[in-house]
């Protein structure tokens, strides 16, 4: 791979505060690619390699969702839910970190190489405690998860069976003080059997993306980062700006008429607006959400 693999002590300003926080950080953390800045909100998704096609795609979808509000989804590289959620942060246009059980110079499972390739060319990372030529042994996958629920404000495990690694890593998410968030499932299907322990247990239930955002009151923030920070052209900055100046809504034509915008453009505009969540249309007429 042609990035290098970087050291990072505890005692440095590059390593992550939440990590800091948990009760046995790892004293030097090894990295391929970019860490997230300290202001940058992680959470985690994890589940059972053994995956559904429904499980496949709840991950992948919330990932995707998450990704696009700002958020950086860590996972751990693994086949099934941990993939799912790398490939869905990634079709989302974000960053997502994977938390390997093993030193960097080799990417476990092998088959997940190329999907490593495109985490660090999205601004992405690679992570482990382990030193380069650490082969992974069975115990480091169990340690290894206090790490990606240690980096993040929340944990979100979809489809867990009772020996899931999964509840490893919820385990630790709880003695950490962070949050859990649980996709549920067919009652008897064995795949959710921890799941469903955990929600019996005071985990949080979600069934997408805005959900586990409500619950940590991140969407208005974020939302209003992403007014501040992205940039938008002159046609769709016009639109925001006469939409967070009204009281009510406005229908397109109100917004034709007042921007003197073809409609076409201001149609198109609206579209990626309401696709960014920034707007939102009731009964006919646009507002800021």
């Amino acid at each position: 791979m042609p990035y290098p693999i970087k050291q990072i002590p505890i005692e440095s300003e590059k390593y992550h505060p939440l990590l800091k926080e948990i009760p046995v950080p790892p004293k030097t953390i090894y990295i391929r690619g970019d860490l997230p800045n300290n202001n940058e909100i992680l959470i985690a998704i994890v589940g059972t390699r053994k995956v559904t096609l429904e499980g496949r795609m709840t991950a992948k979808q919330i990932a995707k969702d998450l990704a696009r509000s700002g958020i950086v989804v860590v996972s751990g590289l693994a086949m099934g839910i941990d993939t799912a959620a790398h490939e869905g942060a990634l079709a989302g246009g974000g960053k997502t970190l994977a938390v390997l059980a093993n030193g960097l110079d080799e990417v476990y499972p092998r088959s997940n190489f190329n999907l490593a390739q495109e985490i660090l060319k999205n601004k992405g990372a690679l992570i482990s405690e382990y030193p380069k030529g650490t082969p992974s042994y069975p115990n480091q996958f169990l340690e290894r998860n206090r790490i990606i629920s240690g980096l993040c404000k929340a944990t979100i495990i979809i489809e867990a069976p009772i020996h899931s690694g999964a509840l490893v890593t919820a385990r630790h998410a709880l003695d950490q003080g962070r949050e859990i968030f649980i996709t549920p499932g067919p009652a008897r299907h064995p795949n959710y059997e921890g799941s469903h322990m955990l929600l019996r247990n005071g985990a949080r239930l979600i069934t997408r993306a805005a959900d586990v955002l409500e619950d940590l009151n991140l969407d208005k923030d974020l939302k209003a980062s992403l007014l501040v920070n992205k940039t938008y052209d002159a046609e769709t900055t016009t639109i925001i700006n006469l939409l967070k100046e009204m009281k009510q809504g406005l229908t397109l034509d109100n917004i034709v008429e007042i921007t003197k915008l073809q409609p076409h453009i201001v149609t198109q505009r609206i579209t990626f607006l309401m696709l960014d969540d920034i707007i939102e249309e009731k009964n006919n007429r646009y507002e800021i959400r």
